[in-house]
């Protein structure tokens, strides 16, 4: 099941899409629009998904030096650096006006589609999903490395998804966590997110099995297309999601200014 046509107004719908279920999937704690421009704030968690800029229309190009102060100062006021995040959505004009004022690229990412239908899943261990919003937390805080002092604002954002979500969690006997994933399903769509395994127990097929125990339980469901998303940079993760069949629908980027790139 094709999301992004060839033609272009095709191919500029199934992105609105896509960037739509990417939004529900990690909903922000505020979205607010200035014309298409859809700024999302998430002062509880710094994720830069939840704190950016994300133009949704090529088209709208109007007053952009002026938006930007404005916007500045919206994110100034939630404790937050500006931060935009560009996809083909963007309007060319504001990529050449960021260009202009030097605001750096970073971070560039993919987004993957592939077919259900069409997934190899032969041998897949049916996991069950884990239920504890609060342990999923501390076990993704832990396998990203990432500070326990950011559980709250996690769960939060985790519980406020408003799709079906499904969590994957993989343990040793002795209770540590290994590896997580989870699943949004939507109707006939479905995302795989926040897959990630600890530093000391990768190349070891865990990621493996945790996708394929997501995109299967998915499939289960009536999912028929699935996405993932994944930094330009991330070759094993690439690699991974490829050997499933997943191919590259788009790519989006973060700029910033220098001082706030990192």
């Amino acid at each position: 099941m094709a999301i992004i046509g060839a033609d272009p107004p095709s191919r500029l719908a199934g992105i609105r899409r896509l960037e739509a279920l990417g939004f529900r999937a990690f909903p922000a704690s505020v979205t607010e629009f200035d014309g298409t421009w859809a700024i999302r704030l998430t002062p509880a968690y710094p994720a830069r998904r939840l704190n950016s800029v994300n133009p949704l229309d090529p088209g709208d190009n109007a007053r952009i030096p002026e938006r930007i102060s404005a916007i500045e100062r919206r994110f100034r006021e939630a404790g937050r650096p500006i931060v935009f995040r560009l996809s083909p959505l963007a309007p060319p004009a504001l990529v050449e006006h960021l260009d202009e004022e030097g605001w750096p690229r970073f971070d560039e990412s993919c987004v993957l589609t592939a077919d259900l239908s069409e997934v190899d899943l032969t041998g897949t261990i049916d996991r069950l999903p884990f239920k504890d919003i609060e342990r999923y937390v501390d076990a993704s805080l832990s396998v990203h490395g990432r500070s326990p002092k950011l559980a709250n604002g996690l769960k939060r954002v985790i519980e406020d998804i408003a799709p079906v979500k499904t969590m994957f969690v993989r343990q040793e006997p002795a209770g540590a966590s290994l590896g997580v994933a989870m699943a949004i399903h939507e109707r006939d769509i479905s995302g795989v997110l926040d897959v990630a395994v600890a530093a000391d127990h990768r190349r070891k097929g865990i990621g493996r099995e945790l996708v394929a125990s997501a995109l299967s339980y998915v499939r289960h469901r009536g999912a028929k297309t699935a996405w993932v998303q994944v930094e330009a940079s991330n070759e094993p993760g690439l690699a991974l999601y490829r050997s499933f069949g997943f191919t590259e629908a788009y790519r989006y980027v973060y700029r910033a200014r220098e001082e706030v790139r990192v």
